[in-house]
């Protein structure tokens, strides 16, 4: 004979809040879990440590600014002199967006769930793009404040400062899905962060000296295109096409043209989405 137990089991009968509910939930979980909110005092060493490192030179820079009178670092330059500390923030945080979810098998929970591989893969790289994104605009608009109240000589670099802060989303995108491709093709942290910084510093080295042989050959305009490798130097071609601004290369080189610059850029922004959904989807299928 059987018995029915009362365990206290109740249906949920409040409001469905939806995929784009749940999508928003991952990225905001993804954001805190990138700056450490939530988690262990250790795990906020990192982020903060390379976010105050990004404002002292631009606190330095107000000071000289305001005994110098004048601007002496351009922003739509500040990416590019900056590149170090910002693939190092890559490199070093990717890998808590990706690695955990792979290395403990979770995918699957997660698409139990009204979320689609491209929700989740947007969720997480939205997640590191306004991390990025803070980092290097949080720097540029303290400048640009700074400029305002010492009140230089002649305009405020108005245009210069909004075209900077359009091209820090870029490239906190551009950063953002690559990154997040590289640091997922293995679940364990340590090797995520090797495979980022590697990346980046074989393109940092490679660039100049690729450049160097081709235009020590007479190949100018090929030389030109080796910029491109690098992905500060790539969305500094773009930005110097779309605002006007000087190019920030070594030695001031030539870029190529803009709008192949501009087209390169997209093309390796989807590259990067389509590894990093192909990747997941493999992952799930496990």
């Amino acid at each position: 004979m059987s018995e029915i137990y009362d365990i206290g089991y109740r249906h949920y009968d409040g409001p469905r809040l939806g995929r784009g509910y749940s999508t928003r939930a991952l990225a905001v979980h993804s954001l805190r879990g990138i700056f450490g909110l939530g988690r262990p005092a250790r795990s906020k060493i990192v982020p903060f440590s390379l976010t105050t490192i990004m404002l002292l030179p631009a606190v330095v820079h107000i000071a000289t600014m305001a005994l110098a009178q004048q601007n002496l670092i351009p922003y739509s330059g500040f990416a590019v002199i900056m590149q170090a500390v910002v693939a190092i923030f890559l490199a070093s945080q990717a890998p808590t967006v990706v690695a955990p979810d792979l290395r403990h098998r979770v995918l699957p929970l997660y698409l139990s769930r009204p979320v689609a591989i491209s929700e989740y893969v947007g969720a997480k790289v939205a997640a590191m793009t306004v991390a990025l994104f803070v980092l290097v605009v949080l720097p540029l608009t303290l400048m640009y404040v700074g400029e305002l109240v010492i009140d230089l000589p002649g305009p405020p670099a108005t245009g210069e400062f909004i075209g900077s802060v359009v091209m820090a989303l870029v490239l906190a995108v551009l950063l953002s899905a690559f990154g997040l491709a590289l640091a997922s093709f293995t679940p364990r942290r340590g090797l995520g962060v090797a495979s980022v910084i590697v990346v980046y510093l074989l393109s940092s080295a490679s660039v100049p000296l690729i450049y160097g042989t081709l235009y020590s050959t007479g190949n100018e305009s090929a030389a030109a295109w080796a910029w491109l490798l690098n992905p500060f130097w790539l969305v500094d071609s773009v930005q110097s096409w779309l605002f006007g601004t000087p190019p920030h290369s070594i030695e001031s080189a030539a870029y190529p043209s803009g709008p192949a610059s501009a087209a390169f850029l997209v093309v390796l922004i989807g590259l990067g989405m389509a590894a990093l959904a192909l990747r997941y989807r493999k992952a799930a299928s496990r």
